[in-house]
């Protein structure tokens, strides 16, 4: 049946409705004796675990999305590192065929310098050509790459290297050089500019010949020795060259070497210094307690006939040593 609001109703009989009623209260005052502890404790544990259940779903969610990102991140990653390693070969690439150009250059650059120092070197004995190359404007310019070309060389010496290739272009080139630097020392001009515009080339020569090994590069260090005794020859230049931090040690030094032409021309320059009275007087000294003697005593009574007689009259001229103590 319905009522006016046109809602459902059934009809009960009162006696089964008090029954109902009664079931009903009997139910609330017995039903938390029938239920122990336990079993209460039970649903709430359930409540909590399906809470925690809940919680951890979300998280397993969360760990998702992130982990969804992380390899999208991961795959950028591996893309960019894959392009990197491409750039990285292809800059290898460019790298290696830059250095076989720069090769290339350095051989051609190296073959052009040996070919024209050759020619000028040739060019530099006679005296007007000397002139005209000291009168321009790169003179000096020319006596400092001189300088670094002549280091550079040296410092690729390998210290196993006991013969060098006589004909290779790096070997010509510097002997090329020393070449030319030796006859423009043969003149009074070239003398003077070496000495007031070039000072470092001397220094330089002095240098390398304490750097190299006895028996090593010796037509190289007889060029360097001929152009320091021609400057030898210019009393300043004498004065610059015997007042150079370690030089008289450098002569004993390089009176060791096995070449009868290295020892030539060291006594040579040796000669020049004490026949200077003025620069005999400052380094007399140093000669007199450290001078080898013996050394110059053997080279007396050498086969060859030039140094042979050069060390008897360097041992004559040795004997002003004695007045000047």
């Amino acid at each position: 049946m319905k009522d006016e609001t046109n809602e459902d109703f059934v009809q009960v009989r009162r006696r089964d409705l008090e029954r109902l009623t009664t079931e009903v209260m009997q139910l609330r005052d017995f039903l938390p004796k029938v239920l122990d502890g336990d079993i209460v404790w039970t649903f709430q544990k359930l409540d909590a675990i399906e809470s925690s259940m809940e919680k951890k779903e979300e998280e397993i969610e969360q760990l998702k999305m992130d982990c969804e990102h992380f390899r999208a991140r991961l795959e950028a990653a591996q893309a960019d590192c894959m392009r990197e390693k491409k750039e990285k070969l292809d800059l290898r690439q460019h790298l290696h065929e830059a250095k076989q150009q720069l090769l290339q250059q350095a051989e051609y650059c190296t073959e052009m310098g040996a070919a024209v120092c050759t020619l000028l070197w040739g060019v530099s004995n006679n005296e007007e050509a000397v002139k005209t190359i000291l009168g321009g404007s790169k003179a000096a310019k020319f006596f400092t790459i001189t300088a670094q070309t002549m280091e550079s060389f040296v410092k690729s010496l390998s210290e196993d290297t006991k013969q060098q290739d006589l004909d290779s272009d790096e070997n010509q080139f510097v002997l090329a050089l020393a070449g030319i630097v030796t006859n423009v020392a043969a003149l009074a001009c070239g003398r003077e500019f070496l000495v007031s515009s070039s000072p470092d080339l001397l220094d330089t020569m002095m240098h390398l010949l304490g750097e190299m090994k006895p028996g090593l590069c010796t037509k190289f260090k007889v060029l360097m020795l001929m152009s320091l005794y021609n400057v030898s020859i210019n009393l300043k230049g004498l004065k610059y060259i015997s007042e150079s931090p370690g030089f008289i040690p450098l002569l004993w030094w390089l009176l060791n070497d096995p070449d009868t032409e290295v020892c030539l021309h060291v006594l040579r320059l040796l000669q020049s210094v004490i026949l200077e009275p003025e620069v005999l007087a400052k380094s007399a000294c140093e000669m007199r307690d450290t001078l080898p003697f013996q050394r110059i005593i053997t080279l007396s009574k050498s086969r060859n006939a030039e140094l042979q007689a050069l060390a008897k009259e360097l041992l004559e001229d040795l004997k002003i040593l004695e007045y000047e103590a």
